[in-house]
């Protein structure tokens, strides 16, 4: 699977949020987009996803399907974040319980046992640490049946540590997965690889890792949760 973003751009009701801007996110490939700090970037995430319509151009995806079943956004402010004062046990619950896994008080458990995070069940979420809080919520969101791609909305927000985010992507990327990474306050030349820039057509390919599966991910039908949770991405 592939998702073109072509000329994207979106208004505001004060303004530009995003100027026309391309990329490619490809199965198996890592794609890292670099703007500067602000709305845009979340802009650009919530349209990869098909959850905010361009002002012009199109998103799509080849094989074509629904970008709000194939694309998830991870940790994005003020959308897909958690709330700061949850503990991980609930924000891992309640993860699972819309990737429609089993979320039980033992199946929490287990999870976060199988992901190296029994002992931080009952901390607040403001208190984890940064490499933590962006390795699980990137599982968390690779949980989700159906779900092809991820985008990292701005973990460099919570590190100045290039490899703490880049790490993560590298691996789902190994995966199979389309990742983009969407950073704000990381130099261009610090990042581990030619970035995307927003407010740009002419864009470097993503870099791969995999190769991309054949098989077309398989799409449920809408759920009375996945509607109740729609802001989420």
């Amino acid at each position: 699977m592939q998702v073109r973003a072509d000329r994207v751009s979106l208004e505001g009701p004060h303004g530009p949020l995003l100027p026309p801007t391309s990329l490619t996110a490809e199965e198996g490939g890592l794609t890292v987009v670099h703007g500067e700090p602000g709305v845009g970037i979340t802009a650009l995430a919530l349209a990869l996803a098909g959850r905010l319509r361009p002002t012009t151009g199109t998103v799509t995806a080849d094989p074509a399907g629904d970008l709000r079943r194939l694309v998830a956004v991870v940790d994005a402010p003020g959308v897909s974040e958690p709330d700061e004062a949850l503990t991980l046990r609930v924000v891992a619950g309640e993860e699972l319980a819309l990737a429609h896994r089993p979320a039980g008080k033992e199946d929490v458990a287990g999870w976060l046992a199988a992901h190296d995070a029994a002992p931080f069940a009952g901390s607040r979420f403001e208190n984890l640490g940064p490499a933590l809080r962006i390795r699980l919520l990137t599982e968390l969101a690779a949980e989700r049946t159906g779900v092809r791609m991820l985008v990292l909305d701005t973990p460099d927000r919570h590190t100045s540590d290039v490899t703490t985010w880049a790490e993560v992507a590298r691996a789902h990327a190994e995966r199979g997965f389309a990742v983009a990474v969407l950073t704000a306050t990381t130099p261009p030349s610090a990042l581990p690889q030619p970035p995307a820039r927003i407010g740009s057509v002419e864009q470097p390919e993503p870099v791969r890792f995999a190769t991309p599966a054949a098989a077309e991910p398989e799409t449920p039908p809408e759920t009375e949760t996945e509607t109740a949770e729609g802001d989420r991405a």
